[in-house]
């Protein structure tokens, strides 16, 4: 009798400890999908915001919180540094990617931000293949998530570019696709895998690409209903290989002839290929319903949005109707999320990687400030100074990422002494037009230039792989000629630097804030709604306002 109650009591304790244990299990999303949009500006919300519908841009920021005042906190604002700060949350003085390409200052080899020539392609036998994210020091919050998890959580990424898809996912991730232009599939390497799923091949199989590609081009609305725009035929905008204008409507079936498949990158139809591959991997996957009862990770970058800004700058038709048609693919995304994942069973979060800047021939048509810095006269005229007073030539290498690159082989080779030429070249440097700094990147923090500013070029120095002098240039200028079309970015003005995020979905409140925050800021907002460790090189603060 006594065994009996014995074995009863500690039966109903066993159950009564599991069904505690079970009411304790951290709560966790299901899935967390990152959503970088490239080359958007922060006012891109609120500029075509009367022409959006309820359920794409505006079902963010109605059932979401946005940080309306979200900076960039280094220089420059490029892609691949974008990338890998917003899953960083540290910046490229730590996690050592200072640009889409960079220099290795010890040995002067430039180096493509995700390139590894110790992998191959897999799906392709190209050099597009030869890819991963060893350049990568620090980790992402998606690695964090693989730890937390003891890697149990399923982690992909997905993006037209390489960058885009490569360093968000990390270094653990399960995968990561991007674009080949040539072929018009997806393809990965072999960091990753040894061969792409049989669900990946199949989508391959689809030729998307091709398909989305026999269409026209043309407006989603009227044309004179485009407004916040200007005029369709306007000097500010290049043309595709084969166009005889930039205008409406695009023959792209013509021009896919002389542009080849690629050419989908910088029309809206890449955004639509790249959503039509993440909602495969949602459901080839399984992301959001991992058996192991863990949140997986989907990190997809739209990188459409960069290419069609490139072409035709921020106050093209062709910008306004690309993020007219976003808003209904974000509106379909989200409703496959609600379907496949469950509303409000998933986090999502949309950020951009930096903005863009108007053309400056149109700002000076306008009657503003701005013009063109010509980087190859810069970087002739201060190798023809250096040389006459040093007897050398070619002492620098590169005005790449608006910073002064020395050949320091040379320079050790002859005994030529490092700072001397660094007071040269800056004095020369601040005599040219559209600069407004110049500075010796290791005496930047004590240097005469607003600490908003002195706070950028710190952050975005990596001793290893940047350049030794900055170069800040006044607003709206610029590296490039009048004979530039469309636009770009890189430097540490509003236009480049000021970027949207806002979250929405499980353990998120609604609202905003216009308290300043930043770009760091986003992977340690992640790691506390996940109650995971933050990523290793993190500087960000957690956005607190954003949990509920």
């Amino acid at each position: 009798m006594k065994l009996g109650r014995l074995f009863l009591g500690t039966l109903v304790f066993s159950l009564l400890t599991c069904h505690i244990r079970a009411q304790e299990a951290v709560e966790r999303p299901k899935l967390v999908v990152g959503l970088m949009v490239d080359q958007m500006r922060w006012d891109y919300l609120y500029r075509f915001y009367d022409r959006y519908s309820d359920d794409g841009f505006k079902r963010l920021l109605k059932q979401g919180f946005s940080c309306e005042n979200t900076y960039i906190p280094y220089v420059p604002t490029y892609t691949a540094i974008g990338h890998s700060t917003v899953y960083t949350g540290s910046v490229p003085a730590i996690h050592g990617i200072a640009g889409n390409d960079f220099i290795i200052q010890q040995t002067g080899q430039r180096m493509y931000c995700t390139q590894d020539d110790d992998v191959n392609g897999v799906g392709t036998d190209k050099a597009e293949g030869k890819q991963s994210p060893r350049n990568l020091l620090a980790s992402t919050i998606t690695d964090q998530l693989k730890l937390a998890t003891n890697f149990r959580s399923k982690v992909i990424g997905i993006a037209i570019k390489d960058r885009g898809g490569i360093l968000p996912a990390g270094h653990f991730a399960d995968a990561a696709y991007w674009f080949e232009g040539s072929s018009g599939n997806w393809i990965s390497s072999t960091f990753y895998m040894q061969d792409l799923p049989d669900w990946v091949k199949q989508f391959n199989t689809q030729q998307l690409a091709e398909k989305y590609l026999q269409q026209d081009w043309n407006t989603l609305y009227p044309i004179d209903t485009y407004v916040q725009s200007v005029e369709d035929d306007n000097p500010y905008e290049a043309t595709y290989r084969g166009e005889e204008a930039p205008v409406f409507p695009k023959k792209l079936a013509d021009l896919v002839k002389d542009n080849g498949l690629g050419m989908i990158r910088a029309t809206p139809f890449g955004n639509t290929l790249t959503l039509d591959l993440a909602k495969a991997a949602i459901s080839n996957e399984h992301l959001g319903h991992n058996p192991q009862g863990v949140t997986d990770f989907l990190c997809v970058s739209l990188s459409s949005t960069d290419y069609v800004g490139h072409q035709f700058s921020v106050n093209a038709i062709e910008i306004e109707d690309t993020y007219l048609r976003l808003d209904k693919e974000l509106a379909a995304f989200f409703s496959y999320l609600d379907d496949h994942v469950g509303r409000g069973e998933y986090t999502l979060f949309l950020t951009a990687d930096h903005g863009a800047s108007h053309n400056p021939l149109f700002f000076m048509d306008k009657r503003g400030n701005a013009g063109y810095f010509d980087e190859r006269n810069a970087l002739s005229g201060l190798n023809d100074l250096l040389e006459e007073e040093f007897g050398q030539e070619k002492i620098v290498r590169s005005l790449m990422n608006y910073q002064v690159h020395l050949n320091y082989e040379t320079i050790q080779a002859l005994d030529l002494d490092v700072d001397d030429i660094k007071e040269r070249a800056i004095k020369f440097l601040r005599t040219l037009e559209g600069v407004a700094f110049v500075t010796d990147m290791e005496k930047a923090g004590a240097s005469s230039i607003p600490e908003r500013i002195r706070e950028r070029i710190v952050n975005g120095y990596n001793p290893k792989r940047s350049g030794c002098i900055q170069i800040i240039l006044e607003p709206q200028w610029y590296s490039g000629s009048p004979r530039s079309r469309g636009t770009t970015h890189g430097t540490w003005a509003s236009y480049d630097a000021h970027i949207p995020f806002v979250m929405m979905g499980w353990g998120i409140e609604h609202g905003s804030t216009n308290r300043e925050t930043h770009m760091t800021d986003i992977a340690p907002t992640i790691a506390a709604l996940l109650h995971i460790e933050e990523p290793n090189g993190n500087i960000g603060q957690p956005v607190v306002e954003v949990l509920r």
